[in-house]
């Protein structure tokens, strides 16, 4: 078995109207539930997207800093990861591409190694 993290950029989402989003919720968490189901689900969520609520740990220099905000300013942010266990590779691609069904907008998947 092998885990893979299928993701979105927020950005990646578009602009919708609040009722294309809640259009969204039940195609969505189906997948969720359908994961569960077959064991393949590790984890799902959707991460905070105000980025005043993140904030950042670093030990590179050899002292720790934990400090408020985004490691760094970037056009992009992290929206939701979604984390599988799967026999095979194409598995992997069919719960991907389910997700990208039921959220309505694209994912990317890597392996975790």
């Amino acid at each position: 078995m092998t885990q893979y993290a299928i993701y979105f950029h927020q950005q990646w989402v578009g602009d919708h109207p609040a009722e294309w989003f809640r259009s969204r919720v039940e195609p969505s968490t189906a997948v969720v539930r359908d994961m569960e189901a077959a064991g393949v689900l590790v984890f799902a969520g959707g991460l905070e997207e105000d980025l005043a609520d993140a904030f950042s740990a670093d030990a590179t220099s050899g002292t720790l800093s934990i400090t408020d905000g985004p490691y760094t300013e970037t056009t992009e942010q992290l929206g939701g990861i979604t984390v599988i266990d799967v026999p095979d590779l194409a598995t992997a691609k069919m719960w991907a591409g389910r997700v990208a069904e039921g959220c309505g907008w694209p994912q990317e998947v890597r392996v975790i190694r």
